[in-house]
């Protein structure tokens, strides 16, 4: 039996995708549409107080294309609180015109492949930082799920702990070099969600997610290992941008 990779965990994440009826937006009256448009204003100034309190933290994006319209990515430090996070939204009277189209639980997770020696996680403000991170205020983001083949040959789970470590070091070299124009955080769902990993990147310039994850095809980890879901791409939304894109 191969060893098990050792993984660090830190708060609970929420990919909350969701669609807007454009046509019954525009159909309820004026005022009950400012009542929807205002119910979520406030739960967007709660989830701030909230991560100006860094109790976890909030990213709100325009899907771009046909998946959704809207992603609420949530950070908690508890998966009771992300389920409080999200059945609020749920009871706002904005979910009376926005409903789930998908989600996607998982947790933060840094694995130990590149772990430094003699490092006491909990004492390493930089380690704690990457597990408990306030999400990037980019003007773009970019998620997708994914997992590590099991097939044949090309099993992951089969590898020595010794190979897994050398491919994740290429592969993480990679990341490095798009140091400063993309952030990226792993969250961990095995046993949580469909999928095993989630990434999330976030960047300015959206053609840095394309070169991004070209490049890293041909890392032999992505390119032996690598399964990919449906990825969805967006728009950061302000309070000021929001409300004028919600505007009919």
């Amino acid at each position: 039996m191969s060893e098990a990779v050792q993984t660090l965990e830190g708060w609970f994440a929420l990919h909350d995708f969701r669609r807007v009826d454009w046509n019954s937006f525009k159909r309820i009256s004026q005022a009950d549409r400012r009542r929807a448009v205002d119910s979520l204003l406030g739960l967007v100034r709660e989830w701030e107080a909230t991560e100006s309190e860094k109790r976890g933290s909030t990213a709100l994006y325009a899907v771009v294309g046909h998946k959704a319209d809207l992603l609420f990515m949530h950070l908690r430090p508890t998966l009771q609180e992300l389920e409080a996070v999200e059945l609020q939204l749920n009871k706002s009277p904005f979910a009376e015109v926005a409903s789930p189209i998908y989600s996607y639980v998982s947790v933060v997770e840094l694995s130990n492949y590149t772990a430094q020696p003699g490092v006491d996680p909990s004492e390493d403000p930089a380690i704690q930082s990457r597990l408990k991170p306030i999400l990037p205020k980019t003007q773009h983001i970019c998620f997708y799920p994914m997992n590590k083949k099991r097939q044949g040959a090309d099993n992951w789970y089969m590898l020595s702990m010794e190979d897994r470590r050398r491919m994740m070091r290429s592969h993480g070299e990679i990341g490095r070099r798009y140091a400063g124009r993309v952030t990226q955080i792993i969250t961990g769902s095995v046993g949580l969600d469909d999928w095993e990993w989630g990434v999330t990147l976030f960047a300015d310039d959206p053609v840095v997610f394309k070169k991004l994850v070209y490049e890293m095809r041909f890392d032999e980890v992505s390119a032996r290992f690598g399964e990919f879901g449906r990825f969805f791409v967006g728009n950061r939304l302000t309070p000021d941008r929001l409300v004028e894109w919600l505007e009919v």
